[in-house]
């Protein structure tokens, strides 16, 4: 059990660690938005900024969960038959089909996958709002 602690720890620090670089290239492209003085102007800046925030935090998790893939294959946590990306997708995303299951040995990365996977998701929801926050809130300011 320690083992799969440890590993799962070394990898969620690993996937904090691109969200951070996601969320730093997020405020880069916030930070240099542009003040906008039309209305029309402002709906497509805003569509496009919005654009750009979730491209880039969609692939940050897409990295995430090829990490957490990266580490299944190494370890051999799932079937041979079956894509680690696939799995590591499922349960990343707290979706858990339950059609693939893990080696015995490995059986708690499963829900630390998906531990993991809620924590990122939640943060980059956050951001997300956060950001159209701020936008809707200088709109109405004018």
């Amino acid at each position: 059990m320690l083992r799969q602690l440890a590993t799962a720890g070394a990898v969620t620090l690993a996937t904090i660690g691109v969200h951070s670089i996601a969320m730093a290239v997020v405020i880069y492209v916030f930070k240099r938005r542009q003040a906008v003085k039309s209305e029309l102007h402002f709906q497509v800046h805003l569509a496009i900024l919005m654009i750009a925030v979730v491209a880039v935090l969609n692939a940050a998790h897409l990295i995430e969960v090829a990490v957490w893939a990266v580490v299944y294959d190494a370890l051999g946590v799932v079937p041979d038959n079956v894509s680690s990306f696939y799995f590591a997708l499922v349960n990343f995303t707290t979706l858990g089909y339950g059609d693939v299951v893990p080696a015995t040995r490995w059986r708690l990365l499963g829900p630390l996958t998906t531990m993991n996977g809620v924590l990122l998701l939640g943060w980059s929801t956050a951001v997300i709002f956060a950001i159209l926050s701020s936008q809707l809130s200088l709109a109405s300011d004018r």
